[in-house]
């Protein structure tokens, strides 16, 4: 049973939640993982990034919502505790959006980001 820590590491919305499977379904593979991690980069030091895996790694936190198994590494863990990931269609166009409590600081860009 997994701890209500990891639950709330990070929350993705229904609809953030629907665009993944369809992007799994388009990769022929509904039982993959989402990775949510942080890497070293971009103008404020952080940025984000997402991708398919098919197992998680030995260090990796598991948080099944709506449908999708994330992971996330421990390093990644203290960046991203309470983010909320969401999908957005507008105008100016879609995709997802990364909303993250402990931002203190982001680029012009909106692609990376520091904590304290």
């Amino acid at each position: 049973m997994e701890s209500t820590h990891q639950t709330q590491l990070i929350t993705i919305s229904p609809k953030a939640a629907e665009k993944v499977t369809e992007f799994m379904k388009q990769e022929n593979k509904d039982s993959l993982y989402l990775r949510v991690y942080v890497s070293g980069g971009g103008c404020s030091g952080l940025s984000y990034g997402m991708g398919f895996e098919e197992k998680p790694d030995e260090d990796d936190s598991i948080i099944d919502q709506n449908g999708i198994k994330m992971i996330v590494d421990s390093y990644s863990q203290k960046y991203l505790k309470g983010t909320n990931i969401d999908y957005i269609e507008s105008l100016m166009g879609s995709g997802f959006k990364i909303n993250n409590p402990n931002v203190t600081k982001s680029c012009s860009c909106g692609h990376s980001f520091s904590t304290e």
